[in-house]
């Protein structure tokens, strides 16, 4: 399939829709921005922390995870463009009910836990390097009207946005791993001797939190609809930014483990600011404020982004209430759902205060209904490859269905661990457990009383097909390489 027939094809009527306007790099921005934030930035020195260079091997694991899902994200999102991502997608997989709460779950529901911690841990670090200079929760606020704001003037404002926010972010992180590797030498042999632990299987179980890592590349989908050339953009930027992230966590997990003691890692609440003041001093407090404030800024950015979207999509399904469908009439915005997102981030704060302990059960519990998520998805993928073998895909997820079936079969395992610690595996899955439990509730009364339909019975995949592709169905596609 060409480049100029999917996306004239996939492209919304004039002046009625969303405007196809972002390249690559804006992806590769936007999936590199989403995934690494502060709470990955602390999640990962705590796991560190815990299984010593044992954590490179849950690590890696994760990145092969977070790349059976970046295929069959690719190919569902090129076979269903539109920008309701994973609920489009799941609607023509095995129905309504299970679009909605992966979604909801997935996306909406980790915007309240994982969005409100990232905007609390920006607060705190910003009050811990200058106490007393502003009042608790202004930055937190400040950052969230700003960003909201900003998404509001349109996608070419976020993309140009996000780029600049994700090459800072990367630039620092990196310094900041090569700084400590160049300072710590002296302790390298203590460090391999006392961290070693490539097979134990408390190193293997920390994979929940290494998966932490790499969660969220996929928002570079429900953004399908403005995106040029999405057939090959869509695919190379999650992978691309995959494989930048991996490295980048790498070297800054190295960098720690050489120059703090690990029970350090695992008991500090902000151990990024450990990190930081251990390898510059002082000046390091002044490099973690721009580290923090970048990776919180392009995690937000590209949250107020891509959730919207989603919602938008939700609602031109009839998933979501119709308000989500509106566009402002200048820059083409679902401004509402803009503001929606925007408000269920800002509420949770008001709950949470300023209790950094609070932060990694937030984190952990959003992981759970992430994973959840996941497994929706390579579920699509397996489902719609047996109603519709012969339906064109611009991207076909290789070695089908193998990246399913390990995808599967990770995410349960990592669901299954996790919790750090027994103390807190009541409140972890407690929460994520009421959550999801509200979700379903309102997902069966929603499909059953609005929307008049039976819970697990897919839509057709006609007219998503016909819109990705004018040719037959018999017509072969490309390949994952082609």
């Amino acid at each position: 399939m060409s480049a100029n027939v999917l996306d004239t094809a996939a492209a919304p009527a004039a002046g009625g829709g969303l405007r196809r306007v972002l390249g690559l790099g804006s992806l590769v921005s936007v999936a590199v921005g989403l995934v690494v934030s502060q709470g990955v930035m602390v999640l990962m020195l705590q796991g560190a922390g815990m299984a010593g260079l044992g954590f490179f091997i849950p690590l890696l694991l994760a990145y092969l995870l977070a790349l059976t899902y970046a295929m069959s994200f690719s190919e569902l999102a090129l076979l269903v463009p539109r920008a309701g991502s994973l609920s489009s997608y799941t609607e023509v997989a095995i129905g309504h009910f299970p679009a909605i709460l992966a979604t909801f779950s997935g996306y909406m529901v980790v915007a309240m836990f994982a969005l409100s911690a990232e905007l609390l841990l920006l607060d705190l670090i910003i009050g811990k390097v200058y106490p007393g200079a502003l009042p608790p929760m202004l930055v937190a606020y400040g950052v969230l009207g700003t960003f909201t704001a900003l998404n509001l003037l349109g996608i070419d404002v976020f993309a140009k946005l996000q780029t600049v926010l994700a090459v800072v972010m990367v630039v620092i992180l990196l310094t900041l791993g090569l700084g400590a590797v160049s300072s710590a030498q002296a302790s390298v042999q203590l460090s391999l001797e006392q961290g070693w632990n490539p097979m134990g299987i408390g190193a293997l179980a920390l994979a929940a939190m290494a998966i932490w890592g790499f969660v969220g590349a996929e928002f570079v989908c429900p953004l399908v609809e403005e995106t040029k050339r999405a057939e090959r953009n869509i695919p190379r930027s999650m992978i691309i930014g995959l494989s930048l992230i991996f490295l980048v966590i790498t070297l800054y997990c190295l960098g720690a483990l050489l120059c703090i003691p690990r029970d350090q890692l695992v008991s500090d609440p902000l151990p990024h600011f450990l990190f930081a003041t251990t390898v510059f001093g002082e000046s390091g407090k002044l490099f973690l404020v721009g580290a923090v404030i970048t990776a919180t800024c392009s995690t937000v950015n590209s949250s107020l982004a891509a959730l919207p979207r989603m919602l938008y999509g939700m609602a031109q399904n009839g998933q979501a209430f119709p308000q989500f469908k509106r566009l402002s009439r200048r820059t083409r915005t679902p401004w509402v759902a803009v503001l929606f997102i925007a408000a269920i981030t800002g509420l949770p704060i008001l709950v949470l205060g300023q209790d950094p302990d609070s932060i990694s059960l937030l984190l952990l519990a959003a992981a759970v209904a992430w994973l959840l998520a996941y497994i929706i998805v390579h579920v699509d993928v397996i489902a719609l490859r047996r109603r519709y073998p012969d339906a064109p895909r611009p991207f076909r997820s290789p070695f089908y269905p193998w990246p399913q079936v390990v995808g599967i079969v990770g995410m349960l395992f990592a669901i299954y661990h996790v919790s750090p610690s027994p103390e807190v595996t009541g409140r972890i899955f407690g929460s994520a457990g009421v959550v999801l439990g509200v979700i379903s509730l309102i997902a069966v009364l929603w499909v059953k009383w609005v929307m008049r339909k039976p819970l697990f019975t897919p839509e057709p995949l006609v007219p998503a097909a016909s819109t990705a592709s004018p040719r037959s169905c018999n017509e072969p596609s490309h390949s994952a390489g082609e």
